[in-house]
């Protein structure tokens, strides 16, 4: 099965069984056509033995409440799953400011509809996922499970842009809500101008009470050392009494010098509709971010090259759980989720008792002096992928 050389007839067999999902957007109606009538009752019995202050980090849930899609792949369609390409337009500004704005808006893109009482499952060590999306090719690896990190490397082929993204989610539970602490950086590298922009992520908001939501929160830096530039983004729920009520998908922020902290703009909107960006010395206010353009109506990726397909690629390695999901076989799904997972145990066993230990296929792995996970790709690009999206 995974991460195991294959014969060509079982690795064929493999990925004739690719799953692929619809990409989450504004609608999130893949959710919708799951959701059970009893949901919130269920997502509280979930908890109740699970104490406050507990890591969920290898929480394992039901198939029932799981997306018919790994995290591997909800990460990868933040990138290559858009309407409007807000990514390439960081390349095409004609200067820093314009760049950093461009920078600050595909950011913004990368926020999905999160939907309650559901969750991707949790990638296998040496998990892949390999998308192309026109010119942009986009490679990920679940290069560690305890702690679980995932990473992503992307370029086009104008040799514009590069991005490295690694992703460390810490979801704790603290009786009343789960919140997922999103560690690791994402550096978006525009290769003509030298200009590489580090970037953070807001943090995961799950109250189960008083009313059950869940939403993005929290503050997300930008920082360009090149440009001297940053931008601070603040994730909130506007006009809130006791976690009730309010527009829980405000953003708002301000684009500033690093050297002298003068405010060049500031940032106001909700990101899954208008996020405006006002010109601080002359007032004038453009449109920063549309949601309805980038996030709305997303096409499924298909198979291009079946032979191509990874077995280790998510949509093989869960293409028969996520079978399963779609047509409410519960039992089904339960049981060929157990067969990933429990395979995945078994060849860690297998390592430990060897004294082996897991190097990732595309990526190098290490941690900073702050304990910061950092990962780097093995290769300078991504070639073409055997799954692509649509034109």
């Amino acid at each position: 099965m995974l991460m195991q050389v294959e014969s060509g007839s079982e690795a064929a067999a493999a990925t004739a069984a690719a799953v692929l999902t619809a990409p989450l957007s504004l609608e999130g109606g893949l959710a919708a056509e799951l959701r059970p009538a009893n949901l919130v009752q269920r997502v509280l019995s979930l908890f109740r033995n699970v104490r406050p202050g507990s890591d969920l980090s290898h929480f394992q849930l039901p198939a029932t409440f799981n997306l018919p899609k790994s995290q591997l792949q909800l990460y990868g369609e933040g990138v290559y799953c858009v309407g409007k390409d807000y990514l390439r337009r960081c390349a095409k500004g004609s200067d820093a400011v314009e760049r950093f704005a461009a920078v600050v808006g595909w950011s913004i893109s990368t926020t999905r509809p999160p939907i309650f009482g559901f969750a991707p499952y949790n990638p296998v060590l040496g998990e892949t996922h390999h998308v192309s999306s026109g010119s942009l090719h986009v490679l990920l690896e679940q290069v560690s499970h305890r702690p679980p990190v995932s990473a992503l490397h992307a370029t086009d082929d104008d040799g514009e842009i590069e991005l490295v993204w690694c992703q460390n989610p810490i979801p704790k539970f603290h009786g009343t809500s789960v919140e997922a602490t999103v560690k690791g950086m994402r550096h978006v590298k525009l290769l003509k101008f030298s200009e590489n922009y580090e970037i953070d992520c807001p943090n995961l908001l799950i109250r189960l009470l008083p009313a059950p939501s869940v939403e993005w929160s929290g503050t997300v830096r930008i920082v360009c050392k090149e440009s001297e530039l940053e931008a601070e983004l603040i994730y909130y729920r506007s006009n809130a009494f006791l976690g009730l009520g309010g527009d829980p998908r405000c953003v708002k922020g301000k684009i500033f010098s690093s050297r002298s902290g003068e405010i060049i703009c500031e940032i106001d909107g909700h990101w899954d509709r208008i996020v405006s960006a006002k010109d601080a010395k002359t007032g004038k206010v453009s449109v920063l971010y549309d949601a309805e353009s980038a996030i709305a109506d997303l096409k499924t990726p298909v198979v291009r090259n079946q032979e191509g397909v990874s077995p280790s690629e998510s949509v093989v390695v869960w293409g028969e759980v996520s079978d399963a999901i779609l047509k409410k076989d519960w039992e089904r799904s339960s049981q060929a989720k157990r067969r990933v997972e429990d395979t995945a145990r078994r060849l860690d066993r297998e390592r430990n008792d060897k004294g082996e230990v897991w190097i990732p296929k595309h990526f190098s792995l290490s941690q900073d002096k702050k304990g910061s996970w950092e990962c780097s790709p093995l290769e300078k690009s991504v070639p073409p992928a055997p799954i692509i999206v649509p034109s």
